[in-house]
């Protein structure tokens, strides 16, 4: 399929939202876990992660999933409890040192609980053809809608 370069402009973010019964520093206690949405459709309570320290002196976060690999994630920006935002690097499909920008808010909901936005963006930076990036945007626009009811499900057992 061939795209305009209106329609890939379009194309090179993901954003979603979901309503969470639960307050602001709950799901803040969640966001803040860079790869908790490296799951298979449940938040785990714990996950194998690890810290190493880049060439540039920044630290990398490598969580491992038990089937799907290392992923690679380095913290941009938190405000808490309402803003946060992650890098990832390199993943199990591809090595990357810059790919996707990862960005969380938390907004009060006036029925109550609060809304928690994700947007995932930058990937036409992954490959210069844009199939192959479109491919990967793919499964994640699937996996957004999965992840933020897990994030749902999980946060709201804490309440």
């Amino acid at each position: 399929m061939v795209h305009t370069t209106e329609e890939l402009a379009e194309l090179d973010s993901i954003s979603r939202q979901i309503d969470i019964q639960a307050s602001a520093e709950k799901v803040w206690s969640l966001i803040t876990r860079p790869g908790w949405y490296v799951n298979d459709g449940t938040v785990l309570d714990e996950q194998d992660t690890r810290v190493e320290t880049a060439d540039d002196g920044t630290e990398i976060a490598v969580v491992t999933h038990p089937t799907m690999g290392e992923f690679r994630f380095r913290t941009v920006e938190l405000d808490e409890p309402r803003y946060a935002a992650f890098r990832w690097l390199g993943t199990p499909y591809r090595d990357v040192t810059e790919g996707t920008l990862v960005e969380f808010w938390i907004e009060d909901n006036p029925a109550g609980g609060v809304t928690l936005k994700v947007l995932e963006s930058g990937f036409s930076t992954l490959s210069d053809d844009p199939a192959v990036w479109l491919k990967e945007r793919e499964g994640n626009d699937n996996g957004w809608a999965m992840e933020l009811e897990a994030a749902k499900t999980y946060v709201e057992a804490l309440a």
